[in-house]
């Protein structure tokens, strides 16, 4: 299969529910024997390069990350032919050089969730499969994020720890602790199990965080929406112009 054979998946995460630049084709209501997608799928163009948009907490945002049907979300788009996704995710920084509106494209992560569907492979199953996990994300697709990022001196750390808590609540100043003392540079409520099932499903996998405030604990200030949603806003040209360049590689 050639590049412009492959259908690109793009999954949004908080703020992050609709794509500037995807010509819309269609719009799919999809079911899967894992329940409904957070939202329909939206299908279209970007650059000339087919892809799938899907909103991960749903359009208007009303999906907690605990209650999002991972499972159901990465088997539609692989139903509609994607094979490779990046993740947007909003996330929090623990280090000093990723500063909030900037990206990181991490190359690890931790997960902290539980009771979350995480595995495709459970039930009456006639053979199980242990996926190797040792680095989650598709290397291929990150080095290409950062080529894009440098080629137009955008604010990106290429490398990084993403610590997956649980949510909906932001997390302890002591929990911020115990996260850096584990490695994260980063946090975030959505990124597992959601890499973990594309790569059961064998899809190439890659995230693109973009960094919307300091983790708690690392100011003296209180995490505020409003501060959120400013650095989403400052941010999000960056992920769109990182988006369009590998559209059109």
């Amino acid at each position: 299969m050639t590049d412009q054979d492959q259908r690109w998946g793009i999954i949004g995460g908080t703020g992050v529910t609709s794509l500037e630049g995807l010509e819309i084709k269609e719009r799919r209501e999809m079911s899967t024997p894992w329940g409904a997608p957070s939202a329909p799928l939206v299908v279209g163009e970007i650059e000339g390069a087919s892809a799938v948009f899907l909103p991960r907490h749903g359009d208007p945002h009303r999906i907690a990350p605990h209650e999002v049907n991972y499972r159901a979300n990465l088997w539609a788009m692989r139903e509609l032919g994607v094979t490779r996704i990046i993740a947007v995710n909003a996330v929090g920084s623990m280090h000093g050089s990723m500063v909030p509106g900037s990206l990181v494209l991490p190359d690890q992560l931790i997960d902290y969730t539980w009771g979350r569907g995480h595995t495709y492979y459970e039930g009456q199953l006639e053979q199980t499969e242990h996926i190797d996990f040792t680095f989650p994300y598709c290397e291929t697709l990150r080095q290409k994020m950062a080529e894009s990022a440098r080629r137009h001196g955008l604010p990106c750390t290429a490398g990084g720890v993403y610590g997956c808590t649980q949510g909906p609540r932001l997390e302890t100043a002591a929990e911020i602790v115990r996260l850096e003392r584990d490695g994260c540079d980063i946090v975030g409520m959505t990124g597992m199990p959601e890499a973990a099932l594309a790569r059961e499903l064998e899809l190439d996998y890659a995230c693109l965080a973009l960094v919307v405030n300091w983790a708690a604990g690392k100011t003296a200030e209180l995490i505020t929406m409003d501060d959120i949603r400013r650095n989403l806003e400052a941010g999000i040209g960056h992920v769109g112009q990182v988006l369009r360049d590998l559209m059109q590689a």
